[in-house]
């Protein structure tokens, strides 16, 4: 047995050990969306300092805790706050938990993330669903030897994204009067702000919003099995005629504004499933 997998096995171990859960449907909150923990019925959480061989988040608007309770009437697994390759972590540390949640059974994971505006129609506000991204621009995690027990070699990435839980993301928004985009997002390794020509370059390939995580979640979700369903909060706009700066507390402002749409789109999501 490897050491990946010897850890896995201590982690998930420990985690059983403190709470038994029969979640299948997992969730990560990104950056300033940390109050949708309000709409989840909360019953343990452990402080992610506290899980053997998990990293810690660093960054202001994550909570750092993995919490267990129902969300929508289902159980879920839900991560307060992601890992980031700009903290310093490895690829395969940031997509560790994908993989603990994995072994303690989730088969769908919810993923969402703060996203910089790169397609001239969006605002600051609206929610965008991921249906591709553009990974070259930050390592690919599975770099290294392939964990045979947790997936192949070669995982085919051709439905990223799960097309049948986008399906249902639409006509929930659609129900619930909530504007909603569909789009490709691009994945850098921050932790700067992109460059107005980096922004040009990254909508020239054909991008709508541009972010630092997500991705590399994604692919290890889908090396495992894991169907996968993405929404991007749009918290600045990157191509724009003014000189305006983009600041991290902006960021969490608009992502704390467009919250309560992001809510009810996951819990309604969550009870579809």
């Amino acid at each position: 047995m490897s050491d990946l997998m010897k850890h896995l096995n201590e982690t998930v171990a420990f985690i059983q050990s403190k709470v038994k859960t029969d979640a299948q449907i997992g969730v990560v909150l990104g950056s300033g969306l940390g109050n949708l923990t309000n709409d989840i019925e909360i019953e343990y959480s452990i402080p992610y300092a506290e899980i053997p061989h998990f990293p810690v988040s660093t960054v202001k608007g994550h909570s750092g805790k993995l919490l267990f309770g129902k969300m929508g009437g289902r159980a879920v697994i839900v991560m307060g706050g992601r890992f980031h390759f700009y903290e310093g972590y490895s690829a395969q540390q940031v997509i560790y938990p994908v993989r603990v949640m994995k072994l303690l059974g989730v088969k769908t994971l919810l993923l969402s993330n703060a996203a910089g505006g790169v397609n001239p129609d969006y605002q600051v506000g609206d929610l965008m669903i991921i249906n591709d991204h553009i990974s070259f621009f930050t390592e690919n995690p599975l770099m290294g030897k392939n964990e045979d027990e947790i997936g192949t070699r070669f995982p085919d990435m051709s439905e990223p994204y799960c097309k049948e839980l986008i399906a249902k993301a639409h006509a929930i928004a659609k129900a619930n009067r909530i504007n909603i985009h569909e789009g490709v997002y691009t994945a850098v390794t921050g932790p700067t702000f992109e460059t107005r020509a980096e922004y040009k370059l990254i909508k020239i390939l054909g991008s709508d919003v541009v972010g630092m995580s997500t991705v590399q979640e994604n692919i290890a979700a889908v090396h495992c099995g894991i169907k996968v369903f993405a929404v991007s909060v749009v918290t600045d706009m990157g191509i724009r005629e003014d000189e305006n700066t983009i600041t991290h507390e902006e960021v969490l402002q608009a992502a704390k504004e467009a919250e309560p749409k992001l809510a009810l789109l996951f819990n309604e999501l969550v009870r579809s499933i």
